[in-house]
This record gives structure tokens, C-alpha cells and sequence, in this order.
């Protein structure tokens, strides 16, 4: 284990067994005022993880003794700190399956040290968002929307729209995670439950009439959009005209 100190305050739990990238990051993100800590796999990841408190994650894949996949796993049953996937592997399956399993974003070797500050830089902001909303107020805002969850009301620009049981729980989730990327799977097993086993055209249907209710254009969406062959994400704009 080796440390970088800086006065950022932001402090990343760094899961990596190749020194040219450990030597690579331990400079960069140090110049940016990060705080580094280093596992070169993934059980010495889970310890360090167990021990300490991390503001993020930056996870390979290919680890020794505790693969990266389920380094992840294990975080995301006892943390929901964002995790940004850093690795070789840059095919779609494998960020659809980082996504589902809770992964926040997905960076392939090689890539550019800019592009990876500004990728930390926005799961911060991402998870700070989220945090800021705690069950006690019982409100969630993301631009235009607002949802008081005890009453189950959803507002748009202030004007009351009715939503469904299945839509209002749908629009919380994405609410709650503005900016990240939802797959089919996770919205079907947050609302629908684990057990569900109907037809998952069920999703689409519930988001078009999403669509319907809060984009000025729903045939052309620009808070709810789709990835395609992967889910749905809450952008971070307004409407045009709201």
C-alpha cells in the first residue's frame, strides 16, 4: 500500500496490479488534489475498503486473488460510493454487466488522464446530488420535477401531473440517480421486483407515457433518453420551453 497526500480532500481507493498505470495515476491525480490509496488486488482492495473511508473507486478488472467484478459486488452491498470501472476490456457486455452489478462509469485502457479527472470529478458531483436528498425531507428535485415521495405527488414547473404507482417509482429511481445510467434489469427489479416475470416490454411502455407526461417533445426526449441496448438514463437538462 502507498499513499499520495494532497489537499483535496477527496480521498480514492485505487485497484491496480500494472505499475506503469500505478506510477501513471500516482502522479496525475496527486497534481489534481487527490488523496490515493493503492491495492495491487482485489483482496488487499477489500481490506483497504473495509478499513477506511474512500470518496471513490477506481477498479480494474483483471485483478489477482479477487477479481474486479466481484470487488465490486462486494462493495456495492455495504457502500453505494461511486465506482468508476478502469480496464483493458472495452466491450459492450462488459459495461452493460458493470452497470447492472452497480458500477457508476467505465473507463478503457488506454485513456487519457483529463478524461479520467473529469469522469471523478462528475461522479462526485453525481453522488453528492443523491446524497443531498435524505429520507427525512422526503422530497426529491431534479430540474423542472419535483416529487414529494410521503405524499406520492409529482410536480412539473410547479404544476401537478397524476402518475401511476409503477411511473411514480420509476421517476423517483431515475431521480434519484440523475446522470447514471439505469439498465433494463435494475428498473425491472427496483420496481417490478426480482421475482417478475412478465413481458419486459412492461418498461417501455411505463417510460413512453413517462415521456408523455414531462418532455415537451416525447418522441424526441431529452430528460429521459434511451441507451440504446443497455437502459435509461435522467439527463441533467430542462425541457425546452419549461
Amino acid at each position: 500500500m502507498s499513499k499520495s497526500h494532497a489537499p483535496g480532500n477527496v480521498r480514492i481507493l485505487v485497484v491496480e496490479d500494472e505499475e506503469s498505470f500505478i506510477d501513471a495515476l500516482g502522479v496525475g491525480l496527486a497534481r489534481e488534489g487527490f488523496e490515493l490509496v493503492f491495492a495491487r488486488d482485489g483482496q488487499e482492495a477489500l481490506d483497504l475498503f473495509r478499513d477506511g473511508a474512500f470518496d471513490v473507486v477506481l477498479l480494474d478488472l483483471m485483478l489477482p486473488r479477487v477479481s474486479g467484478l466481484d470487488v465490486c459486488r462486494s462493495i456495492r452491498l455495504v457502500s453505494n460510493v461511486p465506482i468508476i470501472i478502469v480496464s483493458a476490456k472495452g466491450e459492450e457486455v462488459d459495461m452493460v454487466l458493470m452497470l447492472e452489478i452497480g458500477a457508476d462509469d467505465y473507463v478503457t485502457k488506454p485513456y487519457r488522464l483529463r478524461e479520467l479527472v473529469a469522469r471523478i470529478r462528475a461522479v462526485l458531483r453525481r453522488h453528492e446530488s443523491i446524497s443531498a436528498v435524505t429520507p427525512s425531507e422526503a422530497v426529491v428535485e431534479h430540474g423542472p420535477l419535483r416529487l414529494d415521495v410521503d405524499a406520492r405527488r409529482c410536480f412539473l414547473n410547479g404544476k401537478e401531473i397524476k402518475l401511476r404507482k409503477k411511473e411514480f417509482a420509476l421517476l423517483l429511481l431515475l431521480m434519484e440517480n440523475p446522470g447514471r445510467v439505469l439498465t433494463r434489469d435494475v428498473l425491472i427489479d427496483r420496481v417490478w421486483g426480482s421475482d417478475y416475470v412478465g413481458d419486459t416490454k412492461t418498461l417501455d411502455v411505463h417510460i413512453k407515457r413517462l415521456r408523455t407526461l414531462i418532455e415537451d417533445d416525447p418522441k424526441n426526449p431529452v430528460l429521459i433518453t434511451t441507451v440504446r441496448g443497455v437502459g435509461y438514463r435522467l439527463e441533467s437538462v430542462t425541457p425546452a420551453g419549461g
